[in-house]
């Protein structure tokens, strides 16, 4: 689950990361309000779930509250276009008004959980303010790291060793070490899967302050944390990803023709791969799960056909505790409810399979059953195009 800037900032603050001043404003007048009580001179944020805000005109600075009401007016409503959103943009609904710092030095901190060695990573660099991706390919010396020990966090001695090796003044260290720390409590404290502060600006006052900050969260911890689940904005998600999970499945829409139905997120990472070996490109990710019903495999068909890009389906089902001729009976009255029309190939191993097949066969519909992965990648791949 991905959260707004303003948000991050708010759960930062109760952990005693220094953040800058500020308040979200969803009218222009809310902005002007705020400039005010923030002495004029203000930054003006607009608020969606995308990085680049500022190469696309989402991030402006006002002289006083006036310029302040006059480019949040200018922000909200507008269709924000970044690297990140694709060329759709999105619409901008609030935006962040905050206190302008006298700026020294640009850094960046990350914490990331590192899949190799099952621990998560503290990352900091004095490329702050950069394409943090850019860095990490062309000059990967510049990020150090430091692995976070489970039950133990970051550990001062480590805080300090990544501030001294981004070179921050003696006189900032302390300072740095705080809010570094503090930030890796944050991260733990709320199952974070990535906490992101691109600057970490040092003052010129001798201050280290958050300047943005981007949280996202594990969704399996979220049972553990009500308070986060609040501030989800489904407007910010993809309304299909939405369905999906409101029915009990995994669904991330990519840009292909083949739309991929499979139990098993690893199965569905498996089958993703041999669609683009055969020639082809996936349309989704879409894990059922391992004991799909019939419920799940008609709106699985739904949500996958809601992509105008599908050409063809392919259905990719290991039967372990599923039953395979279960699942057939399933996929066949939800092709015939939805009146599937476009090809549906399908490969099924496991529990009951030869009933299954039979099934499928015998329904008179558009299906084309291949005994392994690589012969029906190959044939959804041909029938796509």
């Amino acid at each position: 689950m991905k959260i707004h800037e303003y948000q991050a900032k708010d759960i930062l603050r109760r952990f005693n990361v220094p953040v800058p001043h500020g308040k979200v404003a969803f009218t222009a007048d809310e902005a002007r309000e705020v400039a005010e009580r923030l002495g004029g001179r203000v930054v003006v944020k607009a608020q969606i779930h995308a990085g680049g805000r500022g190469k696309g005109g989402g991030v402006k600075i006002a002289k006083d509250p006036a310029e302040a009401a006059e480019i949040a007016g200018r922000m909200i409503g507008m269709t924000l276009v970044t690297h990140q959103t694709g060329p759709q943009g999105r619409l901008v609904k609030r935006v962040l008004v905050e206190e302008t710092l006298p700026i020294e030095r640009e850094l960046y901190l990350g914490i990331v959980l590192d899949r190799k060695i099952e621990k998560p990573v503290f990352m900091a660099s004095r490329a702050g303010g950069m394409d943090i991706e850019e860095v990490a390919a062309k000059t990967p010396k510049k990020i150090l790291k430091e692995v976070i020990e489970p039950g133990f966090g970051l550990q001062a001695f480590q805080a300090s060793r990544l501030a001294f090796g981004m070179k921050v003044p003696v006189a900032s260290i302390d300072a740095v070490v705080q809010a570094m720390t503090a930030l890796a409590e944050a991260y733990l404290s709320t199952d974070a899967s990535l906490v992101e502060i691109n600057p970490f600006v040092l003052t010129k006052t001798g201050g280290a302050v958050a300047l943005d900050a981007k949280m996202d969260f594990d969704d399996n911890g979220l049972f553990r944390h009500p308070e986060l689940k609040e501030l989800r904005d489904l407007e910010e998600e993809d309304p299909l990803e939405t369905d999906a999970t409101n029915h009990g499945l995994n669904y991330i829409k990519l840009d292909g023709t083949v739309g991929c139905m499979v139990n098993g997120a690893g199965l569905a990472m498996a089958t993703m791969d041999i669609i683009q070996y055969a020639g082809g490109s996936p349309a989704n990710f879409l894990d059922v799960g391992g004991g799909a019903n019939a419920d799940q495999i008609k709106n699985g068909f739904r949500i996958i056909l809601s992509d105008a890009n599908v050409k063809a389906i392919l259905i990719n089902i290991f039967g372990g505790i599923l039953r395979l001729d279960t699942l057939a009976e399933g996929v066949v009255a939800a092709a015939r409810e939805l009146e599937i029309k476009v090809p549906v190939v399908l490969r099924l191993e496991g529990t009951n399979v030869e009933q299954g097949r039979k099934i499928l066969q015998d329904s008179g519909l558009n299906f084309t059953v291949k005994p392994n992965m690589k012969e029906a990648a190959e044939a959804v791949v041909s029938l796509a195009k």
